[in-house]
């Protein structure tokens, strides 16, 4: 996965012709989907020697309630709906706006677990 733009279209819609090769900095990577389960983290090495922690897999979240605003790490029991993808849904994959069945509630993900590394939720009103 490349993500340069010197192989694009002009504005007005002639060909561009690259003028240099591929760089390793534009390179892509494919993302890392979460699941639920044992807890499996990746690490990659991204430029400048940094590092990008994403989540795998795994089974806890930290929910925080709105009304008392506690944190609490929690079980996660299921995923219940995915509204970025019909199809992570049904492949029980969690990205930022699931929504998840944790043991404190029904809870929204705020983070972005194939980014950050972690999996933050906070409870909705549908819980308790």
């Amino acid at each position: 996965m490349w993500h340069s733009d010197i192989h694009k279209r002009k504005k007005t819609g002639g060909k561009r012709k690259p003028y240099r090769s591929k760089r390793k900095f534009e390179r892509g990577g494919f993302p890392i989907e979460t699941t639920i389960g044992e807890k499996k983290i990746k690490i990659r090495r991204t430029r400048g020697g940094n590092i990008k922690v994403a989540v795998a897999s795994t089974n806890e979240a930290n929910v925080t309630d709105p009304k008392t605003g506690k944190t609490q790490k929690a079980k996660i029991i299921r995923l219940l709906r995915n509204p970025a993808n019909k199809d992570y849904e049904r492949r029980g994959i969690i990205t930022k706006g699931s929504i998840i069945e944790t043991s404190l509630g029904v809870a929204i993900v705020t983070s972005r677990p194939g980014q950050n590394g972690v999996i933050n939720a906070i409870l909705t009103s549908e819980s308790k």
